[in-house]
């Protein structure tokens, strides 16, 4: 009896680590030349589908009112806080990648091929956004 009840608590308290080997959560990205914190995007899921808005801006100069003049799609003209820069990723069957959607940098207005990858237990996340075999990566940390 005793070790059933030792396996159920140990069960239990393994799954909150996997869960947060995700993409869903609170992110921090930041200035790449500065190392400075620049945003923080929101990763929702809706029938395996992963999207994310920026839900906070923290580099200096941003207006509350900034809005992406650059976007050229039914972002065009809407505020950057709360503008949805995460749009279609689904988890890869080769494990715990999530690709397939589409990234948006909205100081240019360019959308990119998606890849999020989970690191250190998903505390940080690896996040590419490429065009062919060009792209970049950058490392978010998790927020509580």
């Amino acid at each position: 009896m005793k070790r059933k009840l030792l396996m159920i608590v140990l069960g239990l308290m393994a799954v909150p680590a996997l869960a947060q080997n995700t993409p869903v959560g609170l992110w921090r990205g930041f200035d790449e030349k500065t190392g400075d914190p620049k945003f923080e995007v929101r990763i929702t899921e809706a029938g395996g589908v992963l999207n994310g808005k920026v839900e906070k801006r923290m580099s200096p100069g941003v207006k509350p009112d900034d809005v992406c003049t650059e976007c050229t799609d039914d972002r065009k003209d809407k505020p950057r806080l709360g503008l949805e820069i995460i749009r279609g990723a689904k988890k890869s069957p080769d494990g715990d990648v999530w690709e397939g959607g589409k990234i948006l940098d909205p100081d240019s207005g360019k959308s990119y091929t998606l890849k999020m990858t989970p690191i250190e237990g998903g505390k940080k996340m690896e996040v590419r956004g490429s065009i062919g075999p060009f792209g970049r990566t950058q490392t978010w940390t998790r927020l509580p």
